[in-house]
């Protein structure tokens, strides 16, 4: 490998950096409402795995926040991301 592609691939934010960075955007939504998101982990398919915390775990609209919310701006940014699912 070239030092310019070593250079490269490390200025170049990795998956999991990438989705923490639209989850940092998400992130305060979530807050003010009394809850948190996690990102747990990323499966070799694509699959976002968050936790939900605070006011989030039972809440009846935390579906619709997972699916509406979370996982349509990671998608939309993260185009390699398949899905978003919860985790607990």
């Amino acid at each position: 490998m070239s030092q310019d592609s070593l250079t490269s691939s490390r200025s170049q934010p990795n998956l999991h950096d990438r989705v923490e960075q639209v989850l940092s955007l998400i992130r305060p939504a979530v807050q003010d409402d009394g809850g948190d998101v996690e990102l747990v982990d990323i499966t070799s398919d694509g699959v976002v795995q968050v936790r939900l915390h605070g006011a989030c775990v039972g809440c009846p609209s935390s579906s619709m926040t997972l699916q509406m919310g979370i996982e349509k701006n990671i998608r939309e940014r993260v185009p390699e991301i398949t899905a978003v699912e919860q985790v607990h």
